[in-house]
């Protein structure tokens, strides 16, 4: 079963490109909201992720991992695949 996997991103940030980048060249699918200047989903992602505000943020499957520089540290840890 594939992972549900989030991601809160800004249209022209280029570390949520750079994130869905890596998603994409793992051939997953993925949600993406896209919250440029709605501070009412930007507040609701905040909560979420438990006061992290910066973009982009990703969960697998509900877990909260983090931005683009996070996700990037499982890959190269050769942990991402498994959650994926």
């Amino acid at each position: 079963m594939a992972a549900k996997i989030e991601i809160y991103t800004w249209s022209s940030c280029p570390f949520c490109i750079r994130a869905k980048g890596l998603l994409d060249h793992k051939g997953v699918q993925y949600i993406e909201y896209c919250i440029d200047g709605d501070e009412d989903a930007r507040d609701s992602m905040t909560e979420r992720t438990n006061g992290r505000s910066s973009l982009p943020q990703i969960f697998i499957d509900d877990r909260h991992i983090g931005g683009c520089d996070d996700l990037y540290a499982l890959e190269s840890r050769g942990e991402l695949d498994p959650l994926l």
